[in-house]
């Protein structure tokens, strides 16, 4: 299956730090399999399939690389800062149940262009546009985002009926 993306790299908004100091922000997600959906469900500390610790363990099986980490845990996903989980879920979403030409929206949207000057005030982060698109064939919703930097996290509310 040649062109078939199965990884896909990433930049987080923040950045892991790791015990030694160092900042990873470079990374890599693969797609999700059943088992790395299912597996997780096993494991004591998950109450059910809507306990939000379910997300932790998926990511920490899904995320293949991270700066120069060896290895990616559960323990460097529990500590990673609340913007890039919030990315990691985005992105996690976009590219197992959305269109892979909206990880690179999303990407644009998290990180911002490419920082002109160090010694310039930033400018307020923009809130971004968030759009819900409905899979007909999974009827998951992945959120679909402008260009715009992400500067919190938003529930974002289901259509009516879902």
């Amino acid at each position: 299956m040649a062109g078939f993306q199965t990884e896909y790299t990433f930049t987080l908004p923040k950045g892991f730090v790791d015990a030694q100091g160092a900042l990873h922000r470079n990374g890599t997600m693969r797609l999700a399999t059943a088992r790395d959906e299912i597996e997780p469900l096993r494991d004591q500390r998950v109450t059910g399939p809507d306990d939000p610790y379910l997300t932790i363990l998926v990511l920490a099986r899904v995320i293949t690389e991270l700066g120069t980490l060896a290895q990616i845990s559960v323990r460097e996903v529990e500590n990673l800062f609340a913007a890039d989980l919030a990315f990691l879920q985005d992105l996690y979403g976009i590219i197992n149940f959305g269109s892979p030409a909206d990880v690179e929206a999303l990407q644009l949207a998290a990180t911002g262009p490419v920082p002109v000057a160090e010694a310039e005030p930033a400018a307020p982060a923009a809130v971004p546009v968030v759009a819900e698109v409905v899979d007909d064939d999974t009827n998951r919703v992945a959120k679909a985002t402008s260009a715009r930097r992400r500067d919190r996290i938003e529930e974002v509310a289901r259509p009516s009926g879902s």
